[in-house]
């Protein structure tokens, strides 16, 4: 199998059903967060590092993601003649993503489930692994959290799966892993996920958050699924069921990513991660700051 990352895929076909009517005419990847919508953040990260491969699963009503990417340098050269050149720079740098990350688009079909996506990017994926991270998380670390999954890879040439650790009573809300070994620096060997389970039933303290890299015998797995469902159209073809599926024979790895993450998928979420984009912005992060404190204040009676 090879060793080298070079390709993923972004899944960005959901409808992003829990911020709705929000979500009603602009996709949710295009929601931003701080001055970026947040696939960018997204693209970013996977650019940053080292993938030269970028699919973005979409369906319809997705154009404004391929409008936004799309080079436009008669926009630039407008820009340029009025003097605009932060700006002309700035819509040349998210052109220049597209050609940096080689970013292609994909509809989306087959069955319901996140699983689908991952398989519709796989065509041609030889004995290449492959990232998937999804559309409505942003993570902000000194090494971004593609690169970190990269690295766990190389060391142990399975798949991968990215953890957090978790607020016990949190764990009803996300997949939990089966931690089977400790091998340090954040690296687990994990016998599986348990989706959503009660906090007594927990079988550990991590999360996994979104972030995986897929061998050619998940994508096998997905491939089973799929079968299956067309023979009885019935369920949903779950990534997380196909690792679970191949990890009772095959090793599986989850590396604990050092970070901040923000999910976007909810209108607390994303107000969250909206709120500390703006906080951590230099020039507008102290005024901010200032407007809560004042907010925050009862107003005198008189």
């Amino acid at each position: 199998m090879s060793t080298k990352i070079r390709r993923a895929v972004i899944p960005a076909a959901g409808i992003g059903s829990r911020l709705l009517p929000l979500t009603k005419a602009t996709p949710k990847e295009m929601l931003p967060v701080g001055d970026k919508p947040v696939i960018e953040h997204t693209v970013r990260e996977l650019v940053a590092s080292g993938i030269t491969d970028i699919t973005i699963v979409v369906s319809g009503g997705k154009g404004l993601i391929q409008e936004h990417f799309r080079p436009n340098p008669t926009l630039v050269a407008q820009l340029r003649a009025d003097g605009k050149a932060a700006y002309a720079d700035g819509v040349e740098e998210v052109g220049e993503l597209s050609r940096a990350g080689h970013i292609t688009y994909l509809d989306q079909h087959g069955p319901y489930g996140n699983g689908t996506p991952v398989l519709n990017a796989a065509r041609n994926l030889g004995d290449e692994p492959m990232l998937v991270l999804w559309p409505d998380d942003v993570f902000v670390a000194q090494v971004p959290r593609a690169q970190q999954l990269i690295r766990a890879y190389e060391a142990t040439h399975c798949p991968v799966l990215a953890l957090m650790p978790m607020d016990p009573a949190d764990s009803s809300r996300y997949g939990v892993p089966v931690i089977k070994e400790d091998l340090g620096e954040g690296l687990l060997r994990i016998g599986g996920l348990v989706e959503k389970p009660k906090t007594e039933d927990a079988p550990s303290a991590y999360a996994a958050i979104g972030g995986y890299v897929v061998t050619p015998g998940i994508i096998a797995e997905l491939q089973e699924q799929t079968k299956h469902w067309y023979e009885h159209r019935t369920g949903e073809v779950y990534l997380t069921d196909a690792i679970n599926s191949y990890a009772s024979t095959h090793a599986v790895y989850g590396q604990v990513i050092h970070g901040r993450w923000y999910d976007t998928g909810n209108p607390m979420a994303y107000l969250t991660a909206q709120f500390a984009a703006a906080l951590a912005d230099p020039e507008y992060g102290p005024h901010l700051r200032s407007l809560a404190e004042s907010l925050g204040t009862p107003t005198p009676a008189g």
